[in-house]
């Protein structure tokens, strides 16, 4: 069989623009949260948000659903963004300080809701749940975070996909002086994008191995507090 010239711009919005987006600054909604264990440590979760820019003109994003071609299409870029670049996890900070995966959890989405516009509806949540994994899917199923767009700041690392192009690993940067990782549209406070700092570049070896980064990083609360 010879080589197809068929389905040569999968991966772009037929506008030459690509169907995901990269590490930078963008202004994304929120259309999906969940989590999922990292299998390198036990209990240890990522946190994710399915995210979406606003509309593109002329562009012709991923189907919404590959199975019901009636769904049709986004209508603007998407990606697979990690709350943090580390699974949240049990442990203890280097100074001594120990950390719950939970309440870290429960922190960001604190934070999150805040810059959403919904805390009240956080607040509400208090003792419905028993345990983070349902408190993630109430979330998801009744937080009204649809349609409404943030301020991100989108950090990542360049990995080789498998039909051999550059890729991105996302994740939302440890907040810091120069700012947050999100805010609302209306606020100034999210951090610039900085390649320098927010972007690990793609190291070419001879041997190359891909995967969940080994390392994990716990997390206290003041590492999501926008107050």
């Amino acid at each position: 069989m010879g080589l197809s010239t068929k389905d040569l711009t999968e991966s772009t919005g037929g506008s030459g623009l690509p169907k995901t987006i990269s590490p930078g600054n963008h202004e994304l909604k929120i259309n999906r949260v969940y989590i999922e264990p990292f299998k390198y440590i036990d209990g240890a979760y990522h946190l994710y948000l399915d995210v979406e820019t606003k509309p593109i003109e002329n562009f012709e994003g991923f189907m919404i659903d590959k199975d019901d071609v009636s769904k049709g299409h986004y209508a603007g870029q998407v990606g697979r963004v990690k709350a943090s670049q580390y699974a949240f996890a049990d442990g203890e900070t280097k100074t001594g300080i120990k950390i719950q995966r939970d309440k870290s959890m429960l922190i960001f989405l604190q934070n999150l809701s805040k810059a959403l516009g919904i805390l009240d509806w956080f607040k509400d949540q208090d003792e419905k749940y028993a345990t983070i994994e349902d408190f993630v899917k109430g979330f998801n199923d009744t937080a009204p975070y649809k349609d409404v767009y943030l301020k991100f700041c989108i950090a990542g690392k360049e990995y080789l996909n498998k039909s051999g192009y550059t890729s991105y690993d996302v994740w939302l940067p440890k907040s810091s002086q120069e700012g947050y990782a999100f805010c609302a549209e209306s606020d100034d406070k999210v951090m610039l994008y900085n390649e320098a700092k927010h972007l690990t570049k793609l190291e070419v070896k001879d041997v190359e191995s891909f995967g969940d980064d080994l390392s994990i990083s716990p997390r206290s609360s003041a590492d999501f507090s926008l107050d």
